[in-house]
């Protein structure tokens, strides 16, 4: 075995060698630093460029816009007597008179709620309240004989009584005048079969609309609009509603959902009477469709709507702002839970 002394050539040159492979180490790792150091040296200069910048944009609010709207409230599909039970249709709803009396109001109390809240930003003196229509299921399937809980004539007094609730929280609540449109619904027929050109005279609904009119015909700051026919138009600054229930739109299903039938509808309609904006329920389906909008319901989501494979949606009803200037604007939900 070689040992080897201090004094060693041999290993003055292994500590020369360390001393150099460490001082190259550390150049690296100084090299490494300068660059951070550099790299964090910019970026506090960009940030102290941009505090100094003066290069600032400021939104002004236009005092003298002439901003209003009517609120549009829409109220259709409630089927009020009808029973849901949850275990038909794994547990997404119930429904039953109680659960329909406490939605009924807890519409009439958002409702009231929405017009007051974008009052505060935009002039709104007019209501505009639509009655679209199936507030009851009536007995005109066979099914619903079995499935409701009141009989058609108790049930349209219900309706009625609930409405009446309503628009009287309306008018309490809020200090907007309200315009009453109303179409009747296919449900609330005296007739087995519908009958089209005489729908009205045998419609519950339209008899309860007449019974609604006369209840408040000495309260001048509501007006009832009930139509006579299938359509019920109205105009609001220059544009034009076409309003109805919405039964006479055929849907089989297929791909764009309502979309398609609908478009083609109106098509057809506005070759006669030209409308901005067709408003409708009947397909428990809360839709905007840019030049319509269809309404949700109150009773929500049933054992029909499973069958027909129906998307799954919760109740709920619609209010929008129709702009003075620039038409339908906000469109929200009425949530009823």
């Amino acid at each position: 075995m070689i040992e080897l002394d201090e004094t060693s050539d041999v290993k003055k040159d292994i500590s020369f060698l360390s001393s150099k492979l460490e001082s190259g180490d550390l150049k690296k790792r100084y090299k490494a630093s300068l660059e951070v150091i550099q790299a964090l040296s910019k970026e506090v200069e960009a940030i102290h460029e941009i505090r100094q910048s003066e290069d600032t944009h400021t939104i002004v609010e236009e005092k003298s816009d002439p901003s209003e709207a009517t609120a549009v409230i829409l109220a259709s599909d409630w089927h009020i007597e009808e029973l849901v039970d949850p275990k038909t249709i794994n547990g997404l709803n119930k429904f039953n008179l109680k659960i329909a009396e406490q939605r009924a109001n807890n519409f009439f109390v958002n409702s009231a709620k929405l017009v007051r809240g974008f009052q505060r930003d935009i002039k709104i003196k007019n209501v505009v309240l639509w009655i679209g229509g199936d507030l009851i299921s009536s007995n005109i399937h066979e099914e619903l004989l079995e499935n409701t809980c009141l009989r058609p004539i108790e049930a349209i007094k219900k309706a009625q009584a609930m409405i009446i609730a309503g628009i009287n929280y309306l008018l309490k609540n809020t200090n907007c005048n309200l315009t009453i449109p109303t179409s009747s619904g296919n449900h609330g027929r005296i007739n087995k079969q519908l009958h089209i050109s005489t729908e009205q005279g045998n419609s519950l609904e339209n008899y309860m609309y007449c019974n609604l009119a006369q209840h408040f015909a000495n309260e001048r700051r509501v007006k009832f609009l009930v139509s006579t026919g299938y359509h019920i138009y109205l105009k609001i600054y220059g544009f034009n509603l076409r309003i109805h229930h919405g039964h006479q739109l055929k849907f089989l299903g297929g791909s764009g959902g309502l979309t398609i039938p609908v478009n083609k509808a109106i098509a057809q309609w506005n070759k006669g009477k030209k409308a901005d904006l067709d408003l409708f329920g009947h397909w428990h389906q809360r839709l905007d469709g840019g030049n319509f909008l269809a309404n949700g319901s109150l009773i929500g989501y049933n054992a029909y709507a499973l069958s027909i494979k129906a998307s799954y949606e919760p109740p709920s009803q619609t209010f929008f702002l129709l702009d003075k200037l620039r038409g339908k604007s906000i469109v929200a939900p009425i949530f009823l839970e």
